[in-house]
């Protein structure tokens, strides 16, 4: 407590220049003699405090004096200012001015180093609302209520306490505690539609909680897939150190992918510049689906 105190005491002058024993005892509802031993202990631990007698005077800190070595070391000073930058580029909200008073404060330039953008190619947001609106429910604790598509096609209404955001394998996911199954769950963010926060509230605290079960809500299968060399910058994109290539500039991936639909819808992305090589059962499930896509184009 007296460490809290003792700090903003300094911030306090730093801010305001300089001020009385009694305005200092009345704002941190202490006694006067109280301050004056908290001011011995800050100028003991090397802050250049001071006090003035007379009708000018008061106690303040060196002008020119800033919280760099003192209170902080160097790398607290750019932890804190990465997280409020990481602030600014998760919630949307602008913390400029905050990041400019404590870059000035510590005298240091903060270097605008990251930016999410939660739009697609269309220009669509739809993500960042979501992610505002489960990040105060989190807060807030509230549960929320919303449609969910799985990953079997099926539509229903969840009720859930949110717990955590992830971020995962270029995704966002909800972990929460769903009411429905009594259960944890996870919830990729871009299925989730019809958002609202409910106004019954949980008193758990989830503060603590690890994730109990891993991001992984379908069964997978090992694919082995050969791409043309005209997609090798989506290859390198999305396969980073995984990929071989042949003597003709092949491209050569052996990937973990939903053993379901989202395999095919996902191989088919890359159009006529992929072939699956491995497994047969899977490849010749493309081959039907290619075949049933090409009936419907016949007329």
């Amino acid at each position: 407590m007296r460490e809290s105190r003792l700090f903003r005491i300094v911030y306090y002058l730093l801010q305001n220049g300089k001020s009385t024993a009694p305005e200092l005892a009345q704002k941190f509802e202490v006694s006067i003699r109280t301050i004056y031993r908290d001011i011995d202990a800050i100028s003991s631990a090397g802050i250049p405090i001071y006090a003035i007698q007379g009708k000018r005077g008061g106690i303040s800190i060196l002008n020119d004096y800033v919280l760099d070595k003192s209170l902080f070391s160097e790398q607290e000073q750019e932890q804190m200012l990465t997280a409020l930058q990481g602030m600014t580029a998760t919630t949307g909200k602008n913390t400029n001015e905050l990041l400019t008073k404590l870059s000035g404060l510590f005298r240091i330039k903060a270097t605008n180093w990251i930016e999410v953008d939660f739009s697609d190619w269309a220009h669509c947001n739809p993500q960042q609302d979501t992610f505002n609106i489960i990040k105060e429910a989190i807060f807030q604790k509230r549960v929320i209520s919303f449609c969910y598509f799985s990953i079997k096609g099926n539509k229903e209404i969840r009720n859930v306490r949110p717990i955590r955001l992830v971020f995962k394998s270029k995704s966002w996911y909800l972990y929460s505690f769903c009411l429905l199954r009594n259960d944890y769950r996870f919830f990729k963010l871009t299925r989730i539609k019809e958002l609202k926060m409910l106004s019954e509230t949980f008193t758990r605290d989830f503060t603590s909680t690890k994730i109990k079960k891993h991001i992984q809500v379908e069964n997978t299968v090992v694919v082995k897939l050969k791409f043309d060399k005209q997609a090798a910058f989506r290859v390198y994109d999305e396969f980073a150190d995984k990929i071989t290539e042949d003597s003709q500039g092949n491209l050569y991936v052996q990937v973990d992918l939903p053993d379901n639909e989202i395999l095919y819808s996902y191989v088919m992305s890359f159009s006529n510049c992929v072939e699956i090589i491995e497994p047969q059962s899977i490849r010749e499930q493309m081959k039907k689906r290619l075949q049933e896509m090409q009936e419907k184009y016949k007329t």
